[in-house]
Formats: C-alpha cells, sequence, structure tokens
C-alpha cells in the first residue's frame, strides 16, 4: 500500500491538518485536467466524482470515510477523486463553484451532487447505496 497525506492549512488559526491513509492500489482513482474526460465524461455506467481543494478542511475530514466507501464498494461503483486546485477551469465548467462537493455521473452527466453542509458522512453514504444498486 501507498501512504496518502492531503495537508490542508486553516485560514483562521494556520495550523497544518494532515489526513493519512492507505490507498490500496488505485480503488480510488485521482482524475485531473488531463484523464478526466476519458474516466468521468466518457466512462460507462455510473461514477463517483470527490470534488476537493487543498485548503478545505471540510473535504480532508471526509476523505477517509469516502476513501473506505471506495475500498467497500469496490467493483460495484468506479470512485474517482479531482483537486480542483490544480483543474479550476475544470471545476467551473463541471458548476462546482463551493467544496466539497460529491458527484455521480452516467454517461458523461452529473446526475446527482451534494453540496458544502449537504455533503456529509450520512448522506454520501446513502447517494453511493443508491447508485451501487441502480449499477447492479
Amino acid at each position: 500500500p501507498r501512504i496518502v497525506c492531503h495537508i490542508s492549512f486553516s485560514m483562521n488559526k494556520r495550523e497544518r491538518i494532515c489526513d493519512i491513509m492507505l490507498n490500496k492500489g488505485g480503488i480510488m482513482l485521482e482524475v485531473n485536467k488531463d484523464n478526466f474526460e476519458e474516466e468521468v465524461l466518457k466512462a460507462e455506467g455510473y461514477v463517483f466524482v470527490d470534488f476537493f481543494g487543498d485548503g478545505c478542511v471540510p473535504c480532508a475530514a471526509l476523505m477517509p470515510f469516502v476513501h473506505a466507501l471506495a475500498d467497500q464498494y469496490e467493483g460495484k461503483l468506479k470512485f474517482t477523486s479531482l483537486n480542483t486546485t490544480k483543474a479550476r477551469r475544470l471545476a467551473i465548467g463541471q458548476k462546482i463553484l463551493g467544496l466539497p462537493v460529491m458527484a455521480i455521473y452516467k454517461d458523461g452527466q452529473k446526475v446527482e451532487e451534494l453540496v458544502k453542509d449537504a455533503a456529509t458522512e450520512e448522506s454520501i453514504k446513502t447517494m453511493v447505496e443508491k447508485y451501487v444498486a441502480l449499477n447492479a
């Protein structure tokens, strides 16, 4: 396993927050501006996308939970993540205007999303389970 560390800086307290998690070799595929179209927009079936940013503390807090869902539902739903800090134009093009955003795409179209305060562990799990069932 490889260790993935996302470091965020709190705007008010200037404290470092680092979430370290084990990523089991690509269950959660990190997409970028070069492969987003191929991996998400041209993919068949349902694709989960975790839109996050380097300075987003709620994103960092949700990341281990989302990675655990990716492990749990491996092979049942494609899980991807996009760092919007490194792909701002792409994020704006996908109408991502605030973070965190958890979205489901089907055949290149966004069909559901959870934005900011609506993106809780419970709501994310409910959304994932809904599309895992539809993808079966």
